[in-house]
């Protein structure tokens, strides 16, 4: 009977309650709140065993990897970094790739245009054959591409007024149980906005109490005579037809008039080929029944669009696409997300749900986390508190001199506690210590001005190859080392 948050947290619990040398997580931030990402974050830091991880969630893998093993066209590829330096390394070598597809292109054409003209004459014909030999040797280059089946956008709004809908004096809850009070919003066409808050704060509450899944407690909602709210929910995927294809769906919401070619190309927008367009949704995967619902959204034009956890099953491309078509879109969005790069880059206005209220959150993101830990931090300490103050109480004494002893022993303690990370901190300086020289030396080279001829464009490649995993590696450990000065300090704090 638990939602799907909670049988994730279940599950993850007891994963990472198993001791392992070798952990292996497939996407195990979906269905989570930011909070328990960040928990979820801390924890696989502190983790010493090998962690292979599959995300969808750009800003998780950032945080936790040190290597990205990317596959692609039945091929593996390692490399070095987290995912966004993936991402850079990648285009750089893409942008290499198809150099050298275009140059071996030319070599081709320039080889089969000296064939076609001398094969036939005697005097050249052994030439011709060489060259022939050599063009069926020359290894066949794929042109360079990124594999994104998705570029959609949303449709213009038909219809506009403001504001589109109002919460006024509202209080939300399920039947006698309020959750949060005195609740005003208004949502005008340029609203953009991110709800924030712990897990079970009242988020979804919310929102179906915007939608107006849910009657309000007490207070008032307004809704414009033009509203049209476009609203993805985990229910919305539930509630599709499993026996009707893609095709089918749209076209039952779809004027009469329009073409089975205009709903198709729609529909391959979305990433779903001729085959699939006309499978009954049934089979389909998460992914897939994720792609369908927002596409049918899309379609009706709406000019509120209500996200709760959009992009639970979406791959990183599609949560891109999202991310763009969103950022154009014309009309007003409240979007609940646990990914931080999509609020990020979408949302304008931070609203905090927290005990039993709904304000204004002063700060981005990164104050959110911060306020996320030190919630939490508060509210291990009042638990803490309460059980203290359960057990039965002693009689307070007073503190005994300390003797010089005693301080030796305590100092003795605390260097015996602190020494791991120290011979860490100490194992990190001395591998920058040695990725400093290397990358100066290479930055040396590339600065002689005869490096960039053309006869020496692959030394060139090469040195920008080092140059770029060098870096990676130099960030990586920088960061590394900044994390164990943190911990050091906080665990010397903790002594005092």
């Amino acid at each position: 009977s638990f939602s799907g948050g909670w049988r994730m947290r279940l599950n993850l619990a007891r994963t990472l309650m198993s001791r392992s040398d070798l952990l292996l997580l497939d996407e195990p931030t979906n269905h989570l709140d930011l909070d328990a990402i960040l928990w979820l974050e801390d924890w696989l830091k502190a983790y010493e065993g090998t962690l292979i991880l599959i995300s969808h969630d750009r800003d998780f893998l950032d945080a936790i990897t040190d290597h990205i093993l990317h596959i692609e066209n039945q091929e593996l590829t390692l490399y070095t970094g987290n995912y966004s330096t993936f991402e850079t390394t990648r285009s750089e070598r893409l942008a290499q790739q198809q150099q050298a597809f275009e140059k071996q292109e030319e070599t081709r054409a320039h080889l089969q245009k000296f064939i076609d003209r001398f094969k036939a004459k005697a005097t050249k014909a052994r030439q011709a054959q060489s060259r022939i030999k050599q063009l069926e040797r020359m290894q066949q280059l794929a042109p360079a591409h990124v594999d994104t089946p998705f570029t959609f956008s949303f449709r213009e709004p038909t219809k506009m007024s403001s504001p589109l809908l109002t919460l006024d004096n509202a209080s939300i809850g399920y039947g006698d149980k309020q959750i949060a009070e005195k609740i005003r919003l208004q949502i005008t066409p340029t609203s953009r906005i991110g709800l924030l808050g712990m897990n079970g704060a009242g988020k979804s509450t919310l929102i179906k109490s915007l939608v107006g899944d849910l009657p309000l407690l007490a207070g008032e909602r307004k809704a414009s005579e033009l509203l049209n709210i476009g609203y993805f929910a985990q229910h919305q995927m539930d509630a599709l037809d499993g026996n009707a294809t893609p095709m089918l769906q749209l076209a039952r919401i779809a004027d009469k008039k329009i073409s089975e070619a205009t709903l198709r190309s729609f529909l391959g927008s979305f990433g779903f080929s001729g085959e699939r367009m006309d499978t009954p949704c049934e089979t389909f995967s998460g992914g897939e029944r994720a792609r369908l619902a927002l596409a049918l959204i899309v379609w009706q034009r709406p000019n509120v669009l209500i996200l709760d956890e959009p992009t639970n099953h979406l791959d990183l491309d599609m949560r891109h696409s999202l991310s763009m078509a969103l950022q154009d879109f014309e009309g007003a969005v409240v979007l609940v997300s646990h990914e931080r790069q999509l609020i990020a880059s979408v949302c304008d206005e931070l609203l905090l749900v927290h005990g039993g209220k709904c304000t204004e959150f002063e700060g981005d993101l990164q104050d959110y986390a911060k306020w996320l830990r030190e919630a939490r931090q508060q509210l291990i300490n009042a638990q803490t508190a309460v059980a203290q103050n359960n057990s039965s109480s002693t009689t307070a004494t007073a503190p005994a001199k300390v003797d010089k002893e005693a301080q030796r022993k305590e100092a003795a303690r605390r260097r015996e506690q602190t020494r791991p990370i120290r011979k860490n901190i100490e194992k990190v300086e001395s591998q920058i210590e040695k990725l400093q020289p290397q990358l100066a030396k290479i930055e040396e080279s590339l600065a002689d001005t005869s490096l960039y001829e053309a006869a020496r464009k692959d030394d060139l490649l090469k040195l920008m190859n080092e140059q770029t995993e060098l870096k990676a590696k130099l960030e990586q450990h920088e960061e590394q080392l900044l994390e164990l000065m943190m911990e050091l300090e906080e665990m010397e704090a903790s002594f005092d």
